[in-house]
């Protein structure tokens, strides 16, 4: 076991959003476009331009929302660096209150105090987390997008794979493996949820299939205006 390391910077969000989101769209393309009675070449045409605007949509999206906590974290962290400077003792006295809350008492509140506020660094970085709400870690802005557009791209594959063979029948193929990329991520997404495996496996299925089903009909009622 190797000590000493801080928090890690974890991604599963990005990853886990633009799968499903890239799963959820591109499919649901697809059953509108069944619904509609129009050709396969439709669905091909519209699922590769989804893919790549809605998935650079994405990820723009979640490089600005990124950016912008990371400005908050930086703003927030410059303010209490101040504070230090300035006010040493009444940050000293916030710290207090802050452990005191937590119930420590006496000498042992005296004792944390003295240690968080010895060094400048652990001083800020707990009242950034306690006093603020802030994360312990920053998450990277490029990476996120990134993480984000991949995801998208990848999942979002899936549904069009039939399509892109040249099957005679692609839409059960379509659905069968688009439901089993919605199960997978889901799945994946439990290891760091309470919930077992295939909860939250079938709870992602019944989302996805959900959207899609909601597309089919739309594509159904309006394949008249075709």
């Amino acid at each position: 076991m190797r000590l000493g390391h801080g928090p890690r910077v974890s991604y599963l969000r990005d990853w886990v959003y633009g799968g499903i989101d890239g799963t959820v769209t591109t499919f649901a393309i697809m059953a509108g476009v069944v619904g509609a009675n129009l050709s396969p070449t439709v669905v091909v045409v519209l699922g590769i331009a989804n893919l790549l605007a809605d998935g650079f949509s994405m990820a723009a999206g979640n490089y600005t929302g990124t950016r912008a906590e990371r400005d908050e974290y930086d703003q927030l962290r410059r303010m209490e660096e101040r504070h230090i400077a300035l006010a040493p003792e009444g940050e000293r006295e916030e710290v207090r209150q802050i452990f005191r809350a937590k119930g420590f008492e006496g000498d042992a509140l005296e004792s944390a105090v003295d240690v968080i506020t010895k060094h400048r660094e652990s001083w800020i970085d707990t009242m950034m987390t306690e006093e603020h709400g802030m994360p312990a870690v920053s998450r990277s802005p490029i990476h996120a997008a990134l993480y984000t557009f991949v995801a998208f791209v990848a999942c979002g594959s899936v549904p069009l794979l039939p399509y892109l063979l040249g099957l005679a029948a692609p839409e059960w193929p379509s659905a069968i493996v688009t439901g089993a990329t919605f199960f997978a991520i889901g799945s994946f997404r439990s290891r760091w949820s309470p919930k077992a495996w295939w909860q939250a496996g079938f709870e992602t299925f019944l989302i996805g299939m959900l959207a899609a089903s909601v597309a089919y009909f739309i594509g159904y009622l309006l394949k008249g205006l075709v």
